[in-house]
């Protein structure tokens, strides 16, 4: 009998919840056969879309919910009792779902029935993706509250991806993915048994409902076989370390996005062979084939996809499912010796990586002590110099440059914007809903919700009536940072092993030459402003300006215009870069500009770095930015030598 194919997905959702709605229903009616929820960072941060650190970044790299009414307008149409919705959604996973069931209760939908998954990985968020928000102690039993409800109430969700995927585009190697991940989902399952509110059986339940969300990039061969390692591995760990007996329970259950920190701004056409590629990985093996699948679009390099793009994303997956004979066949990697020898490599140096990570205490403690986040960095800055000196190629990036203009590519319209008012609105949203409902239910709910954080009482009740009274978003997260307080992770950037030569000296002498003419060192603030999270670019920029000679102010993610305009005053920075991912970056820079001449520093030259289209590239030149630079500018070294340029032009200028 032809196996069935897996669920069809593909990430989504952007601006406002009725567009987002449409988005889906389009996606649904071409064949799409299950949700991925996109959601903006204010969502995922837990801020209404009215905080100062929620400027620019509304509606930008998903949907904006603020309330009951979004999430209703969200699935308005999708029958909720039908579908399969994933919600990429981490440190308010809790509030998002408490959000969708309190939907599902409104249409009568029985909670059992509800399919699904919550991300609900907060590891992974300290170490690549930033949308954490309270210490590691307290995420872990928001983590443990939405496993232990769902179990009891919501049998067929998933309660959590143990995610993976983060790790890969924070620079992971395949042995770091299978053991970074394995030992999040180690931390996660022995603060499940330690709570003592399971017993053997429900235990068995809470392991079954546990999945995967993975990376596959292009060495096709070694990540076919890291699946195969993953899905090995986890049956030895839950039978093993946990006696867990039915093997139902033990499987190893995966969704995939296939990798996007390969996708080149260069060529981006040549992204649609690089998707097609990885997703053999996954999808080649029957005993380690993906669930659910869903693909980045070619040109998400460029910026955010628009519907075509994620059509053609969408049709990729059909034509495989439909098309081949994919289904008809048993494995036909079984009884391969290369395959079977890899597998065996792979997962060797996973275990021994595991007992490190379990000798220093665990995968909470390996965050705490910048362990896992420092290797990460140092992996990613293995790998950029390997892109860099050619060692590893990128076609159309490092080598086979020349080509043709591309006609995908061309015109403003190749991407998707978001247009300006989205936020504007969504802020009138938000304060007519604040206006329309009963405050003192609200505010009677939110004691309740902080009452049950202080306790010890699972989260989830408190939350759906919370969700029900008309709490926001920014309320439920204002409460739970009263009770919880707030976490900034390590960067890892302090502890990362040095940069070798690689081209540096040349740069380093400069860095001589010109802090000499300064009379002190270059100084050098590399600023995440807003939320975005996704701190690599930031991490490895400063790793390398360090280890040019310069002298490094980074602080981390997360950070408003007024707090980077005030450390560079303090610190009396030479040249500030900014790193912004999320599409915010017109807004953010504008802002932090004006800050930066009312408090005198405008002789400061400002770079900033990101996904930035050609069209904001002139917007933002024009609004004084010194350099722009967007992934097609790989080389860092040649970077580290323009913005020593760019400091030496300004202390001329200066004099």
């Amino acid at each position: 009998m032809r196996d069935k194919p897996w669920i069809f997905r593909t990430y989504a959702g952007h601006s406002a919840a009725a567009e987002s709605n449409a988005l889906y229903r389009k996606n649904l009616a071409k064949g799409q056969t299950g949700l991925s929820v996109a959601f903006d960072l204010p969502t995922q941060t837990g801020y209404d879309c009215d905080h100062a650190l929620a400027k620019g970044e509304v509606g930008k790299v998903g949907v904006a919910i603020s309330h009951l009414g979004d999430m209703r307008a969200l699935f308005a149409g999708i029958p909720l009792g039908e579908m399969n919705t994933s919600m990429t959604i981490n440190a308010t996973a809790a509030w998002l779902l408490a959000l969708y069931i309190a939907v599902a209760d409104e249409e009568g939908v029985d909670r059992r029935a509800l399919q699904g998954t919550t991300q609900n990985d907060i590891i992974k968020e300290y170490l690549s993706r930033g949308t954490y928000v309270f210490p590691p102690a307290p995420s872990m039993r928001l983590t443990k509250d939405v496993i232990l409800f769902t179990t009891a109430e919501l049998p067929k969700w998933n309660p959590m991806n143990v995610c993976s995927y983060h790790l890969q585009e924070a620079g992971a190697t395949p042995v770091q993915e299978l053991a970074f991940a394995l030992a999040t989902a180690i931390a996660v399952l022995d603060t499940v048994k330690a709570s003592g509110e399971v017993d053997t059986e429900t235990f068995g339940n809470v392991v079954g409902r546990i999945s995967f969300f993975v990376n596959a990039g292009l060495k096709f061969i070694t990540e076919l076989c890291k699946m195969r390692a993953f899905a090995e591995l986890w049956d030895e760990i839950t039978a093993e370390r946990y006696g867990v007996s039915d093997a139902k329970h033990r499987l190893f259950r995966y969704g995939v996005q296939v990798n996007s920190l390969g996708l080149t701004e260069q060529q981006p056409e040549n992204n649609v062979y690089r998707i097609l590629l990885e997703t053999l990985a996954v999808t080649l093996s029957k005993r380690a084939r993906a669930r659910a699948v869903q693909l980045p679009a070619w040109n998400e390099a460029l910026g955010l996809p628009r519907p075509w793009d994620q059509q053609w994303s969408l049709r990729l997956q059909q034509v495989l499912a439909y098309e081949t004979d994919l289904f008809d066949y048993a494995d036909i990697f079984d009884g391969s010796t290369v395959i079977a020898e890899k597998v065996a490599e792979l997962k060797r140096e996973a275990k021994a990586e595991l007992a490190r990570i379990d000798a220093m205490g665990g995968a909470v403690t390996a965050v705490e002590t910048s362990y896992m986040k420092q290797k990460l960095v140092e992996s990613n800055a293995r790998r950029l110099g390997a892109i860099e000196r050619g060692e590893q190629v990128v076609v159309g990036v490092n080598q086979f440059v020349e080509t043709e203009p591309s006609p995908l590519a061309a015109g403003t319209e190749a991407i998707l914007t978001v247009p300006e008012q989205v936020e504007t609105e969504q802020i009138a949203r938000l304060q007519a809903w604040r206006e329309r409902r009963d405050a003192r239910a609200t505010a009677a709910e939110l004691d309740a919700l902080k009452a049950a954080a202080q306790q010890g009482r699972n989260i989830m009740p408190a939350s759906i009536a919370c969700a029900k009274a008309g709490v926001t978003t920014g309320e439920w997260g204002a409460a739970l940072r009263e009770v919880f307080g707030e976490y900034r992770a390590p960067t890892g950037v302090a502890g990362a092993a040095a940069h070798p030569g690689d081209g540096l000296d040349r740069v380093r002498a400069e860095v001589e030459r010109v802090s000499r003419k300064l009379g002190r060192r270059i100084k050098f603030l590399v600023g995440k402003p807003g939320l975005d999270g996704h701190s690599n670019g930031a991490e490895q920029i400063a790793v390398r300006a360090r280890d040019a000679g310069m002298e490094v102010v980074y602080e981390g993610i997360r950070l408003t215009p007024a707090e980077i305009v005030n450390a560079a005053l303090e610190e009396g920075v030479h040249v500030v870069g900014l790193s912004i991912l999320s599409g915010s970056h017109v807004p953010l820079v504008k802002d932090i500009v004006a800050r930066m001449r009312e408090a005198g520093l405008d002789d400061v030259p400002l770079v900033v770095g990101g996904i930035i289209p050609p069209e904001d590239e002139r917007l933002l030149k024009a609004a004084g930015v010194a350099a722009v630079y967007t992934p097609r500018h790989f080389e860092l070294n040649r970077i580290m030598a323009d913005i020593v340029r760019i400091v030496d032009a300004g202390a001329a200028k200066a004099a």
